[in-house]
């Protein structure tokens, strides 16, 4: 692995990294039954109750997977990021996802 490639791949791990942290750090202030995480929104969503921001979120989201999926170098860098996002996805506050560098 070249030292640019190596280096891109350690900059996804810090910023998912960084991500759940801040989720961590949010769940310690409120009761872990408080965090309202992404694949959350996904069930809620099919009962069709889904407020703007968490649309927006939702949607934040999944452009946001979608941009790191398809900039993987090769099989092994996706599902690496896949299962990342996944981290995420099921970790995170979707609150997470209201913020500028998610934006789609």
């Amino acid at each position: 692995m070249n030292t640019k490639h190596h280096q891109e791949r350690m900059n996804k791990v810090k910023s998912i990294l960084e991500a759940l942290d801040l989720a961590e750090k949010k769940g310690a202030k409120s009761p872990l039954g408080d965090i309202v995480s992404i694949n959350d929104l996904r069930q809620k969503e099919e009962e069709g109750k889904l407020t703007a921001e968490e649309k927006t979120a939702l949607a934040n989201y999944d452009g946001y997977r979608v941009k790191k999926l398809n900039v993987a170098d090769d099989e092994e860098d996706f599902h690496s990021m896949y299962r990342l996002l996944q981290v995420l996805a099921n970790l995170s506050p979707y609150q997470e996802f209201l913020h500028e560098k998610y934006e789609v």
